[in-house]
């Protein structure tokens, strides 16, 4: 143990000596810029390292394993993946908590500091890779997200950066692990700041710009192959009214999404036995594959078969193939398995498996770009480019479930070659964003954290200062306690000398019993009322206005203090025992360091 302790200690110390000499040779700026190059690197090789371990798992499974009988196997696959993934987590994280999406990062950014366990490095990719590679219909981007984000925030920390540097760090490696996952720099970068980053400025580019292009390019050196191919011809001025059309129907979708998935975590919650969530999920998307074949893994190649012009490649492997040649019955087909699409990823995700709803989105917009834009040119009223709706349906999805318009654009362009597309694809983005925003104020990744009081946003300057804010760093314990059997008279010196006008009277189990003001004390002492300088502390203790709890947020603090118009309560914890007091000076000291801080960040 010593030994262990002596090597911690000599560790520390080099790295001590190593910030020290870094920050006399090199400037805060330039070392962010080499630092977020670094990330970058690291992130494009998670990338390229999880994409080729879960593709590798897939290929294992489809095409190695030769048994006559394999195919019944497809059935319990995503079940084994999401059993593997759970048992992963369950026997090598118990330390730290396990996370999966992006709403834990930018709970991270919020709420704590941009500190992410570093376990999250690798076990993201392992369980993602699991869970995808044997089926689950998720996305693998959330993850290399979250395992860039972790890569970014545990180098800041390594070098002694300051939060706003850590921040940045974070975002470039999240936006690092989105440009390696689909080549795409430039929107990993957009992908970071709408996404992650509470406020912007024009510096931020460059440590963005230099992670998610060494990212792309480390990314696209070991594992070349592109996501989608598309050819496609300049967008027709006839066409544009279908696709605003699109757009309008895939924003009710994405509405409707919204729902669904507040309803599936809830009723994935209700079950308290992880092995129970596994069976209940595995055996349930096990049906909806065998129903619609389209729902296993990513599904990324139905997508790029429908690119190609293969229309009916939805049924070809389902057990409705008999009928693919029939076109209404493919419109049909596909609407259905978008929403099938939609539980399916749900039910990934909230029965252990591990992945994210971007991959899915892009999916789900597809193929309602594909239906729709199908299913009008079998009216004979006008001939739609197929492929283009399908690209434009992927960024109006992505637009209206994220929340993030700019990523759907750029990041739909980049992915498909279809820059010729710019238009429609703004138009789409812009009109499906209004309409979910219009309905549902915040995106999937944040509705919880709003709901809590944990969003850090630019909209409201007050209250995303106050969510930064917790309450044990304004918390004061510099008050004089006295004893509820104690009288005036026996604390004389200490009421007297004291430089507070509030005292708390706290019992011997350390409960709060109440709050006795200075000036009722004093007109005691000074003999102003002589009927109460017999009265013990408890009977002169006087329930205070409000208290406030332990694990209350500022905002609500400050809500209380507002509303009864006082300038400082008392502060409890769960059981009810004092631990201090929380004041308006103190809260508006923390909350000028705040903005500061985040002056700093803008620089």
């Amino acid at each position: 143990m010593l030994d262990h302790n002596s090597m911690d200690r000599r560790r520390k110390k080099l790295i001590y000596r190593l910030n020290q000499w870094r920050m006399q040779q090199i400037s805060n700026r330039n070392f962010l810029i080499i630092v977020a190059v670094l990330v970058g690197i690291i992130g494009g090789l998670a990338a390229a390292a999880l994409k080729g371990l879960t593709h590798s798992i897939a290929a294992f499974l489809q095409d190695d394993v030769q048994w006559q009988y394999k195919y019944y196997l497809y059935f319990f696959f995503p079940l084994i993946g999401i059993l593997l993934s759970v048992l992963y987590v369950r026997r090598f994280i118990r330390k730290g908590k396990f996370e999966h999406g992006m709403t834990p990062i930018i709970y991270a950014i919020s709420r704590k500091s941009s500190r992410i366990e570093p376990h999250n490095v690798y076990s993201q990719i392992i369980t993602s890779a699991l869970t995808v590679g044997f089926g689950g219909s998720a996305g693998l981007e959330a993850p290399i997200a979250y395992s860039g984000a972790a890569i970014g925030a545990n180098a800041g920390r390594f070098f002694g950066l300051n939060y706003r540097e850590v921040t940045m760090l974070l975002a470039c490696g999240a936006a690092a692990g989105i440009a390696g996952a689909f080549n795409s720099p430039v929107a990993g970068m957009i992908f970071a700041i709408e996404i992650l980053l509470p406020e912007f400025s024009i510096p931020a580019f460059i440590p963005l710009l230099m992670a998610t292009a060494t990212a792309s390019v480390i990314s696209r050196l070991l594992y070349a192959e592109p996501l989608f191919h598309l050819v496609t011809d300049d967008w027709e001025f006839q066409a544009l009214f279908f696709y605003l059309l699109l757009a309008v129907i895939i924003g009710g979708f994405s509405i409707y999404f919204a729902k669904i998935s507040t309803w599936a975590k809830s009723a994935f919650a209700r079950i308290k036995n992880p092995y129970q969530k596994v069976a209940a999920g595995g055996i349930s998307l096990g049906i909806l594959i065998f129903l619609f074949p389209a729902l296993y893994g990513e599904g990324y190649l139905t997508i790029q078969q429908i690119l190609d012009g293969r229309m009916d490649s939805l049924l070809a492997n389902s057990v409705f193939a008999d009928y693919r040649h029939i076109e209404i019955l493919v419109v049909l087909y596909a609407i259905i398995t978008v929403f099938a699409k939609s539980l399916a990823s749900l039910i990934t995700l909230n029965s252990g498996g591990n992945g994210g709803i971007f991959g899915p989105s892009l999916v789900m917009g597809g193929l309602l770009g594909f239906a729709f834009a199908y299913g009008i040119n079998l009216t004979g009223l006008i001939d739609l480019n197929v492929a283009n709706f399908v690209v434009a349906g992927m960024a109006a999805a992505l637009s209206g479930i994220m929340h993030a318009p700019l990523t759907g654009i750029f990041l739909i362009a980049e992915i498909t070659g279809g820059y010729v597309l710019m238009v429609p694809l703004m138009l789409v983005t812009a009109i499906s964003y209004l309409i979910n925003r219009a309905t549902v104020k915040y995106s999937i990744y944040t509705k919880v954290l709003a709901e809590k009081g944990d969003l850090l946003t630019h909209e409201d300057k007050d209250r995303t200062v106050l969510s930064m804010m917790k309450l044990r760093y304004v918390l004061e314990r510099n008050f004089t306690v006295l004893q509820p059997d104690e009288r005036p008279a026996d604390r004389r010196h200490d009421i007297i000398h004291t430089k507070r006008n509030i005292f708390p009277v706290v019992d011997g189990t350390g409960k709060l019993l109440g709050i006795i003001y200075s000036e009722r004390l004093f007109e005691i002492l000074l003999g102003e009322n002589p009927e109460k300088e017999s009265k013990t502390m408890s009977e002169l203790a006087e329930k205070p206005v409000d208290i406030v709890r332990m694990d209350a947020n500022m905002e609500s603090v400050m809500q209380k203090m507002n509303r009864e118009d006082i300038w400082i309560l008392p502060v409890v914890d769960s059981a009810g025992n004092y631990q201090g007091f929380v004041s308006k000076s103190a809260v508006f000291n923390k909350y000028r360091a705040l903005l500061m801080r985040q002056g700093a960040y803008l620089e």
